[in-house]
């Protein structure tokens, strides 16, 4: 036996052998062993972009919010506030009620109870991930 595997006849090295344990005195493993990992959470694609998790945080802090308040909360464009906020109304995780204020049109957002939800589950796993990450 050599420290990198099996010598093979003709003096070559066995390319399945390599890497085995190599033992010093006493015979222990002196490699490091692998942690056991505790199986981490899935994250929520649809909370976890940047954008859908500041407008779901957002409006759990406040009843409802008009889309300027929302745009400028997020410094964001019409287009993309727009899409994002398609995304989660799509997944039933807001409502986007849409009228007139004078003549200048008005839409306003409300967190759905299946949004709260989605968001507060999206939290719980980020926490999980937080103390996994500072246990040894």
């Amino acid at each position: 036996m050599t420290l990198s595997g099996r010598v093979l006849d003709g003096g070559r090295r066995d390319p399945y052998r390599v890497g085995v344990a190599r033992t010093g005195s006493g015979g222990h493993d002196r490699r490091r062993r692998p942690r056991r990992r505790q199986a981490l959470p899935k994250l929520d694609r649809l909370v976890h972009e940047r954008l859908r998790l500041v407008i779901l945080s957002a409006l759990s802090a406040r009843d409802e919010l008009t889309f300027r308040e929302l745009k400028e909360l997020l410094r964001t464009s019409d287009g993309n506030l727009s899409v994002h906020a398609r995304k989660l109304e799509e997944a039933g995780y807001l409502t986007c009620t849409k009228g007139f204020e004078g003549r200048v049109p008005r839409s306003t957002f409300r967190l759905t109870a299946s949004g709260r939800r989605a968001l507060e589950r999206y939290l719980e796993q980020v926490g999980v991930l937080i103390e996994a990450s500072r246990t040894p």
